[in-house]
């Protein structure tokens, strides 16, 4: 009888003994499961802000090349301007050097009359000028 209870005893005892390491097992695979999903999500935050930070770098490129696009096209606009305006200026510095001679011509001018003329002709001829040196910076900076 002494050795069944002392069998009962010891399984008894093993059982405990194995119920209560199972238990300190159990309460261990979650916190290294923690720590485990803890990890994972510090290596996903990561990866996130790499890619936030790649896709930040992608916007201002983007922006970049737009803001250059729309300052070429803007000094390709100026330099449009700047030859029509010389077109119209030539165009009038010929109309008024064409009216000059013929109105002399039949002597219809008077005095003041062709200075008046020639001072518009020579505020034309400067204002070509100015836009001849303000088209050259212009292609300049193309």
């Amino acid at each position: 009888m002494k050795k069944v209870t002392t069998l009962f005893l010891a399984v008894f005892f093993l059982n405990a003994v194995i119920i209560n390491g199972q238990e300190s097992k159990s309460t261990e695979i979650p916190s290294t499961i923690a720590q485990t999903d803890a990890k994972e999500a510090k290596a996903v935050r990561k990866t996130v802000e790499k890619e936030e930070k790649k896709i930040k770098k992608a916007d201002k490129k983007v922006k970049k090349a737009e803001k250059e696009r729309k300052k070429e096209e803007q000094l390709a606009k100026a330099i449009g301007n700047k030859k029509k305006a010389i077109k119209k200026n030539e165009a009038r510095i010929a109309k008024l050097e064409g009216k000059l001679a013929k109105d002399e011509a039949k002597g219809k001018l008077s005095p003041v009359d062709k200075a008046k003329l020639k001072t518009k002709v020579q505020k034309l001829n400067t204002a070509v000028a100015k836009d001849k040196a303000k088209l050259k910076k212009l292609v300049k900076k193309q």
